[in-house]
């Protein structure tokens, strides 16, 4: 039986370039939301990787620095966690540009998304939650080969009235719902490790 004393790591970032994005005060809700046992690290943006060309990849021999960056953070990861805003009904074209990226693979680590329990969320101003961003990264990431948990979900519609803009921080009903959540990543990584939850 695996050893599951030791905290489960989870990498998280957030689908969006802009400095005041929801899903990355999302993020960051998450790391101070997070049960006991489950150890959030932030990747603190993609804006440093580039659109994918396998010309880059060839030339950088399997990267530029910052897709080699995010590769290994994931690859060192028990779990991730990806808060995806919604943009024309979809998901952002950043997003799906670094996760096409993360599919390769890679020499020496392999193709670091095949196999790795992801946790999908999103924030947005609208009254749909990012639901269907959501569904659509759901099956970009399942073409991958990563393992996405299918319930709980969580849909932060009307970001805006539970988002307070003074000290960027969610409501308590909005971290309720995200620890909740969290809990369940908690649950599906062990799981998918062939253990109990502690």
């Amino acid at each position: 039986m695996p050893d599951n004393s030791a905290p489960l790591r989870v990498l998280a970032f957030a689908g969006s370039l802009r400095r005041n994005s929801y899903n990355r005060h999302l993020i960051d809700a998450a790391t101070g939301s997070a049960p006991a046992g489950l150890s959030l690290t932030v990747h603190d943006s993609i804006a440093d990787i580039p659109l994918f060309n396998e010309d880059l990849e060839a030339d950088a021999a399997g990267g530029p620095d910052g897709v080699m960056r995010l590769r290994a953070a994931v690859a060192a990861a028990d779990g991730v966690l990806i808060a995806t805003p919604e943009y024309n009904q979809s998901l952002p074209g950043v997003l799906k540009n670094t996760l096409d990226w993360l599919s390769r693979n890679d020499a020496a680590l392999g193709e670091v998304l095949s196999g790795k329990p992801v946790a999908i969320m999103g924030a947005t101003p609208g009254r749909w939650g990012t639901r269907l961003a959501q569904s659509q990264l759901r099956h970009a990431l399942a073409a991958m080969g990563a393992l996405v948990m299918t319930s709980p979900q969580l849909y932060i519609a009307e970001a805006a009235s539970a988002l307070d803009t003074a000290t960027n921080d969610f409501d308590d009903a909005t971290r309720k719902r995200l620890h909740r959540f969290l809990e369940g990543f908690q649950s599906w990584i062990h799981q998918l490790r062939g253990e109990r939850t502690p």
